[in-house]
């Protein structure tokens, strides 16, 4: 199937932007199946790019820019071969890890696929119609690449695609039973893709989990949003004298005492089950470390003011809280709200809570998230480690 644009639309293609939105599009889309591979021209008939169609904002995600690049198996071979070489060239493969993200999207040229890596399991997550109807071929290049290391490929996408599409999580190759356990620098996590949020750990945080250890020997840790407790673990580790895990669900503090427990660290952890903005007006422990590491606060830009309002509050009540001289890593995982206008955020609750505030640390979502340069967009984490006074 072919897709024509309008005219003076090719702009964002030719500069390999792998989005293609809908209002550019003149013709062609009318017989067009979701999930279908297209071929998108210029008004003119020239080629620009091949990839998923699919129906909303987004019309076609681009998989390759060269007209004579067949996307069949050899295709995939390749993008997974590429993306896999990129984390070992990071150093991401040793005694000491077997957890990574493989495919980041757009930032590894294959736009609606996530897979991460948990010593020698695969779960895929697919973000777009045409991904997920070639999940074979996915999971066939990852055998073809891995071979005898690859214990499973799991497919995870019931809760990441459109409603009115037919999907199931389901195993593609192997079955490993859950939960299963993999290392982040040496730490040991209980994974369980099955019935975890988003494919079980969030891996994006590894390096900013290990800059932790840094602030943390024999310091009093708050780690709000705790989820599985990988910040915890990591402050336990490196000598804190008291770590506190907060979570509003009861499952993810389970989690959190599972991890705890593996990495034998419970002597000074305490968890605790409560939504972190009433915690912080009333705290009473004098904590010198705050991590706050909240979901994403807006999915898309109508959502973006009330979510700065969020950030600010729940960052002003732990700026004013924290002790003198308290060190806070805070994080936004919104893809809407960029770097300045957190930091501006940020900034803006120091003023509020009447305390002056400095930047230690600009963080930022880790190599194996790499950021396709021709898509800003991918550039979604980013955080600041500030001193209190």
């Amino acid at each position: 199937m072919e897709i024509i644009l309008h005219k003076h639309k090719e702009g964002s293609l030719l500069r390999q932007h792998p989005w293609l939105f809908s209002g550019a599009i003149h013709s062609g889309t009318e017989n067009c199946k979701e999930g279908e591979i297209v071929t998108v021209l210029t008004h003119k008939g020239s080629f620009l790019g091949k990839g998923h169609y699919q129906q909303g904002t987004i019309a076609v995600r681009i998989l390759s820019f060269k007209e004579d690049e067949a996307i069949n198996q050899a295709f995939w071979d390749t993008k997974i071969r590429e993306a896999v070489e990129l984390r070992e060239k990071c150093g991401l493969f040793d005694s000491k890890n077997s957890i990574c993200r493989l495919v980041h999207g757009e930032g590894d040229t294959l736009p609606g696929l996530i897979i991460d890596w948990f010593n020698g399991v695969a779960v895929i997550q697919c973000h777009s119609i045409g991904m997920y109807q070639n999940k074979k071929e996915i999971s066939l290049a990852l055998q073809h690449y891995f071979k005898d290391k690859l214990l499973a490929v799991y497919s995870k996408s019931e809760a990441t695609l459109p409603t009115h599409i037919s999907t199931e999580n389901e195993y593609l190759y192997g079955k490993v039973a859950v939960p299963h356990l993999a290392h982040e620098y040496g730490h040991a996590f209980h994974i369980n893709w099955e019935t975890g949020q988003k494919t079980g750990f969030f891996v994006d945080q590894r390096e900013n989990r290990a800059l932790l250890a840094k602030y943390s020997k024999g310091k009093k840790v708050l780690n709000t949003f705790c989820y599985s407790g990988g910040f915890s673990i990591t402050a336990l580790a490196a000598g804190a004298s008291l770590v506190h895990s907060l979570d509003s669900s009861k499952k993810a503090i389970e989690l959190t005492e599972e991890n705890v427990a593996l990495n034998k660290l419970t002597k000074n952890h305490s968890s605790i089950v409560a939504d972190a903005m009433p915690f912080f007006k009333e705290l009473s422990t004098d904590y010198d470390v705050i991590i706050i590491d909240p979901p994403a606060f807006a999915k898309n830009r109508t959502a973006r003011h009330k979510a700065v309002q969020g950030y600010k509050r729940l960052n002003a009540f732990a700026i004013s809280q924290i002790k003198k001289g308290g060190i806070i890593f805070t994080f936004s995982c919104s893809q809407v709200i960029d770097k300045q206008l957190f930091t501006n955020t940020i900034i803006a609750a120091g003023i509020e809570s009447g305390r002056s505030i400095r930047i230690l640390e600009q963080l930022h979502q880790p190599a194996d998230h790499p950021i396709n340069a021709f898509h800003p967009e991918g550039e979604y984490l980013k955080g600041l480690v500030i001193e209190v006074n």
